[in-house]
């Protein structure tokens, strides 16, 4: 049993697993830090403020509200559950368009503007097509397609430059994350092409689109409306489960994988090797361009959701979320989902500090930092657990036997032992 565990623990997956939790356990304690120094700052809290945000930080995702008396409420709740699982539907997706990337040797930091033409694509379609001739589950597909289609096309464009120019990708998708939103922000502008789905109903609101119910476009719930009541949970969480199952068996059980992997562990030893690393490069920006794509679709097509069109001040935060999401997993697709469902629970937290403390839920946000800061040093952490481990077999070894003949003392063999 004792040498399974060793085993277990020398492997370099369960290292990597033990550093992103080393690094979540460091960023929720510090959390922890920061409210109690707040707390210690500021003359109107007091100690059981302090201890209130403490346990928020920690389990904010169960508390339940306040009782008769005031006092902070735990237990299963359905709710925050629901809006946390629908809010990690778009990073688990945009966590895997960075981890699918960065596995091919490629840093797509250029998931915001994929996100936002997926977005543009994906409302132009559901609210365009008419729902009284064509049915809405078709629509649906139609719009999820497209979006998902936009943005592998806007993957391309650093995928390419990188291919036959050898411009760094990172560069290439700065410029392309603010094509796209000065684009899409003329798309739906005042005299532009699609103007006519800027929101006119609600009269107190300017520069946002129609939800997609408005057309009768919608997200199945699946039946997860009835587990998570009083949540915006619906079926697209479960979308994203198994297009990272697919994304795993892609990855790791094809040969499209192996190529891709290959390519991004020494693009001239795989060209060398047959294997076309410029289709490839292209190819992974596709992939990961077309999941940012499909974040932005499943996020939209909920129909509880408007988007802001003026985008050209500011990128959307999720496709820069999927950054430390990936990293958290280190950028395996199925880590990808519970990273990016405990990322979306730091804001349900956030939310909680603000709703029922004095606190706010920046403290969530220095939380995020810090962990993405120590995922950075991921290798120095797995660095550490290999010293300690060596350490450990070391001690745990037992003492070599000595094959040398035995002697009597004097340098000469015994009787008996061989002569020189």
């Amino acid at each position: 049993m004792k040498e399974k565990l060793s085993i277990l623990w020398g492997k370099d997956g369960t290292k990597s697993v033990l550093a992103s939790l080393i690094s979540i356990v460091i960023g929720m304690a510090v959390g922890a830090l920061i409210v109690v120094l707040v707390g210690l700052l500021n003359p109107s809290m007091g100690l059981g403020t302090m201890w209130e945000g403490v346990r928020l930080v920690f389990g904010g995702l169960f508390s339940t509200g306040r009782d008769a008396a005031g006092q902070l409420t735990f237990g299963f709740n359905p709710t925050n559950i629901g809006n946390m699982l629908f809010r990690a539907t778009p990073l688990i997706l945009t966590g895997l368009s960075v981890a699918v990337a960065y596995k091919t040797g490629l840093f797509n930091i250029g998931a915001p503007g994929q996100y936002l033409m997926g977005t543009a694509a994906t409302l132009i379609l559901a609210l365009s097509i008419p729902t009284e001739t064509v049915p809405a589950p078709l629509v649906w597909v139609i719009a999820f397609a497209g979006g998902s289609l936009a943005g592998a096309v806007w993957g391309c464009i650093p995928g390419l430059v990188k291919a036959f120019l050898n411009i760094n990708e990172v560069l290439a998708c700065i410029m392309t994350n603010w094509i796209a939103a000065n684009l899409v922000t003329w798309m739906f502008d005042r005299g532009s092409l699609f103007e006519n789905l800027q929101n006119t109903v609600e009269n107190t609101k300017t520069a946002y689109i129609y939800k997609t119910s408005f057309n009768g476009v919608e997200t199945s719930k699946m039946g997860l409306d009835l587990i998570f009541p009083n949540s915006q949970v619906n079926g697209g969480i479960l979308i994203a489960i198994v297009i990272a199952i697919l994304m795993y068996i892609l990855m790791n059980k094809t040969t499209l994988g192996y190529e891709l992997k290959a390519c991004g562990a020494n693009r001239h030893a795989a060209r060398y090797a047959g294997i076309s690393d410029k289709r490839n490069i292209v190819l992974s920006m596709a992939i990961a361009g077309a999941l940012s794509g499909a974040a932005a679709s499943l996020y939209y097509l909920a129909g509880n959701t408007e988007f802001f069109w003026s985008t050209y001040q500011s990128l959307p935060a999720t496709g820069f979320n999927g950054i430390p999401v990936a990293l958290l997993a280190v950028c395996n697709p199925i880590g990808v989902i519970f990273t990016g469902c405990f990322m979306s629970m730091l804001d349900i937290v956030g939310l909680q500090l603000t709703n029922l403390t004095a606190y706010n839920e920046y403290i969530t946000d220095v939380i995020i930092s810090i962990i993405v800061y120590l995922s950075a040093f991921s290798l120095v952490i797995k660095l550490a657990i290999s010293g300690s481990h060596r350490k450990h077999r070391k001690a745990a070894e037992p003492a070599p036997v000595s094959t040398a003949p035995p002697d009597g003392g004097d340098g000469t063999p015994e009787k008996g032992g061989e002569q020189a």
